[in-house]
């Protein structure tokens, strides 16, 4: 992607040199169980505190930290602040268009632990959009774990396409569908539950595929196929078919590897917010 000399977001806040108080920490099996949870999870952040609590024996652990950045750290927040900005940019001209106004959303970069409105999460729980306080907060440890352990090619699309599917998270918040589907959920069994769990990150999906559709005079050649690469990692059926060694469709909250990449696709090929429909056609 085309970033450097480009403009910053002054929307993020970079907590990875600076940490302490009481942190929930997962790592090892906890890890990959949070992962598999709540992998781009934007509506299921809530449960991390209490499932890492309860697995860990209500174990915490104090962390204070306060190491400068590397160069390469430095470069990374660079980088991500530059999405943020593309995000803020495209969404606010697609909202005017709609005739309304979008509210910038706060993009939190930390190591290790952080508290959040949704609670305390680890690095474990993978990026994630808090509606509590309408902020995507991000280890960008994880994208090593997306290559190492999921087989993603990665790259720096990769992460672009993660944090452009966090703020359709926020997108989601903002007109109402996250609060609509979690009323849709109410009386439901899980199995139905689950599926519109997976119609809201398949929007979410198609959300980031828009705004890629209204980027593309900054992207480099090979930067969708980074997007769909990770899309494929980390779809319900490859991590479960790699971690359990059988998938269990009605388990199912994301959606198949094979449904991120086409709604990531459609979006960005036809640039058009009403397309999103994954609701009408998950059902």
């Amino acid at each position: 992607m085309k970033w450097q000399g480009r403009r910053q977001s002054d929307n993020v806040e970079d907590r990875r040199g600076i940490s302490g108080g009481k942190a929930v920490v997962g790592g090892g099996i906890i890890g990959i169980i949070i992962l598999l949870v709540n992998v781009f999870g934007g509506e299921n952040a809530q449960m991390i505190t209490p499932v890492l609590e309860q697995l860990q024996g209500g174990q915490q652990q104090q962390t204070e930290t306060s190491a400068p950045l590397s160069k390469e750290d430095e470069e990374m927040g660079n980088f991500v602040k530059v999405v943020l900005a593309d995000n803020e940019d495209i969404w606010s001209k697609i909202f005017s268009e709609h005739g309304m106004t979008y509210e910038k959303p706060k993009l939190v970069l930390f190591k290790g632990s952080v508290q959040t409105a949704c609670g305390g999460a680890s690095s474990a729980s993978g990026p994630f959009y808090c509606p509590g306080d309408r902020k995507v907060y991000m280890d960008l440890a994880f994208f090593e774990e997306l290559k190492t352990k999921f087989g993603a090619k990665g790259g720096d699309f990769a992460i672009a396409y993660v944090i452009a599917h966090e703020i359709g998270h926020h997108i989601q918040t903002l007109l109402g569908t996250s609060a609509k589907m979690r009323q849709e959920q109410q009386g439901k069994s899980e199995a139905e539950a689950n599926k519109l769990s997976v119609a809201l990150e398949l929007q979410a999906d198609f959300y980031a595929g828009v705004w890629a559709h209204y980027n593309q005079e900054n992207l480099d050649t090979g930067d969708i196929e980074e997007a769909l690469s990770a899309a494929n990692a980390v779809g319900d059926d490859a991590i479960q078919s790699k971690m359990q060694g059988h998938v269990v469709p009605d388990s199912f909250t994301h959606g198949t590897s094979e449904q991120r990449m086409y709604w990531f696709k459609k979006g960005f090929k036809t640039g058009d917010i009403k397309q999103g429909t994954t609701f009408e056609e998950i059902r």
